[in-house]
């Protein structure tokens, strides 16, 4: 009774620290997610947790700091990786961050000691080095570490200027200055291009000849666009120079600046324009882009009490469609410079701009925001190459998935201009898989998988569920090695690589060379080495002894399983051996089998070695007694499995 009542305490004991390292598995997976999608607060607290409860914990304190480092805390992020650096392999970019970080709390000795060491480790012609980190943008280097897109030229592009696009059901609403079908050409003074206009083409297929301009009033003989809608298609922000009912609004200068404007949907066309109440003659007011709830619109500007040229600014949208009080977003957004293509997106109200003032790659490159736990900008991260290029790169546009996008840009290899691309986010790619177990092709649930990089830095470890599987997200274009390990079992590792995998979401990867339990060393002390005769594989009276016994612990114990290893001594040749040792082992098989009650699925491999495992010194050549060869030529039980 006190056997069973023990072992009662220890499966209730196994089954409760399995639903443990399963439920931080979960809240692992959950981390990784809100780190992906710019919710570092979240993923703070989540990260926090599994430090606590030692689950993972070297992977979530580096994630941990990360994260705080995101949040434009380096001083909560500085001990924690003095903490990560000392870890067993870790991954060699830590060196750089906690460098980085040191560097930004002043002690400078310290920052060069260990980029010196991140050099050492292998990265000295590391691109980020003379990019990112040169500027201590530190944020925008993690970041980009692990975010990839896909570029490509949209077919609506000409040679004169085309940006901004976004969607409107099936179609792609943009400006451009290609001024078609206009029979006198309105000629913009500061670059001699065309005037701009709001033009559609079709998402799917569109190509230049296809475009045409929006029906309705929006259009008008001055500058029109870019512009921004509401979620169900119906009313339209967008940019125009401050015209309206056939007359120009200029400053005492004369000149006419640019304001923002609505349009309705009505019939199918765009009419009843109307100036917003942002719109001055004394300044510009341009760029919308609209919440997806509809009660706020961000813009830019150079209205008076500004920080630089033209700030990001936020206003609600009050009953009726009338304008609040604008407020400038402060200056973790806004710099001395420009900032300018405010877009909203639908995630948690994430704001993507572009800025001149940030530290970039060129001209205008895009940023995203990062909020903290107030919901208040603490930072921004430069969204990194291709998105950027050395040229001017701005109005980012997320389609609802999140996946995809466009993004205008001058750069180099355009039709002409500013030219439209389109791009695709590349997320981590997930690595799935599972661990069976060898002789039943069960999962085994509760081991552990370490995942590490091929130069053997850690990356992390996760335990399997039930069903014996794992799933992390990993990058992209790098070669890993998976790690395998259990009690009594053996290792398994297995090495593999996510080159090439630019199409694909996930990567299965399962430990196909399954687990093999060791053996139960209590249950072997029960069994006896059986020998045979010099040159003879037949069963010998007293190994039929040992091999009943064999077969009556087999009987006693249904979910045994087992192996058979039949060894020779070094004399005659080893192909002779080799042949003589698989008799052996055949032979021993065929008599428990013989014996009735055994199911032959019990006994997994009957295999001999020859001579090649020799249990004492009487090898080839060696002069050894009769008792010592006898020694040699044995076959061995091997358990690989007892419930």
């Amino acid at each position: 009774m006190n056997i069973m009542k023990n072992i009662k305490i220890l499966f209730i004991a196994f089954v409760l620290i399995g639903a443990s390292s399963f439920g931080q598995t979960a809240k692992q997976k959950r981390a990784e997610r809100q780190f992906n999608n710019f919710s570092f607060v979240k993923a703070i607290n989540t990260y926090e947790k599994l430090v606590d409860t030692s689950f993972n914990e070297f992977y979530s304190m580096r994630k941990l700091a990360d994260a705080y480092i995101m949040l434009r805390q380096p001083e909560k992020a500085l001990p924690i990786y003095k903490e990560v650096v000392k870890q067993k392999n870790v991954p060699s970019e830590y060196f750089l961050y906690y460098a980085q970080t040191l560097r930004a709390a002043g002690d400078y000795e310290a920052s060069k000691v260990w980029m010196k060491k991140y050099k050492e480790s292998g990265n000295e012609q590391d691109s980020r080095v003379k990019s990112f980190f040169k500027n201590d943008d530190l944020a925008s280097a993690i970041f980009n570490a692990s975010e990839k897109n896909t570029l490509k030229k949209l077919p609506i592009n000409t040679e004169f200027n085309e940006f901004g696009a976004v969607n409107l059901n099936d179609d792609i609403i943009f400006s451009s200055s290609r001024d078609e079908g206009v029979s006198i050409k309105r000629l913009y003074a500061w670059d001699k291009q065309p005037l701009l206009d709001i033009y559609k083409v079709s998402k799917e297929g569109g190509s230049v000849e296809s475009t045409i301009q929006i029906g309705g009033e929006v259009n008008s003989i001055h500058h029109d666009g870019p512009a921004a809608f509401n979620k169900a298609g119906t009313k339209m922000y967008f940019s125009r120079n401050n015209y309206h009912e056939a007359k120009k609004i200029n400053d005492e200068k004369g000149i006419m600046h640019v304001g923002i404007y609505t349009a309705d949907l009505i019939n199918g066309k765009w009419d009843n324009v109307k100036p917003t109440s942002l719109n001055n003659p004394n300044y510009i007011v341009y760029h919308p882009s609209l919440s997806e709830d509809g009660k706020k619109l961000y813009f830019a500007s150079d209205m008076p009490g500004g920080i630089g040229g033209t700030d990001i600014y936020v206003s609600d949208v009050l009953e009726g469609g009338t304008l609040g009080t604008p407020v400038n977003l402060g200056n973790i957004i806004n710099t001395e410079g420009n900032e300018v293509f405010p877009f909203v997106y639908q995630e948690e109200g994430t704001l993507y701009f572009s800025s001149d003032g940030h530290v970039g790659m060129g001209l205008l490159d895009v940023f995203v925001s990062v909020k903290d736990e107030n919901n208040t900008i603490v930072n921004v991260i430069n969204l990194g190459e291709p998105i950027n290029s050395k040229k001017d790169d701005f109005a980012y546009y997320l389609l609802n998935e999140g996946r995809e996008g466009y993004i205008s840009s001058n750069r180099k290899g355009g039709a002409g201009g500013d030219d439209i691309y389109a791009f695709t986010r590349i997320p981590p790619l997930t690595l799935k898989g599972q661990i069976f177990d060898d002789v039943n092709n069960e999962p085994v649930a509760g081991a552990k998988v370490l995942l590490t990089r091929e130069n053997g830095e850690e990356i992390t470890y996760f335990i399997t569920e039930e069903d014996g599987a794992y799933e992390h997200l990993i990058p992209r274009d790098e070669k890993f090695v998976l790690k395998g390990s259990k009690e009594k079992y053996q290792d398994v590792t297995k090495q593999f690589s996510s080159f090439g995998l630019e199409k694909e979401k996930e990567i299965i990867v399962d430990l196909n060379i399954p687990m093999k339990p060791i053996e139960d060393v209590v249950i072997l002390a029960d069994l006896e080495t059986i020998y045979f005769d010099l040159d003879k594989y037949n069963i010998r009276p007293d190994a039929a002894i040992e091999l009943d016994k064999v077969v009556a612990l087999m009987n006693k114990y249904p979910e045994m399983v087992i192996r058979l290893e039949s060894h020779t001594d070094s004399r005659a040749n080893d192909d002779y051996n080799m042949v003589l040792s698989n008799n052996r082992a055949k032979s021993t098989y065929e008599y428990i089998i013989s014996k009735g009650g055994i199911d032959s699925s019990r006994i997994t491999k009957f295999e001999g070695f020859g001579e090649s495992q020799l249990v004492n010194k009487c090898s080839n050549g060696v002069r050894c007694s009769e008792q010592e060869h006898q020694l040699n030529r044995r076959t061995e039980f091997i358990i690989i499995k007892m419930k």
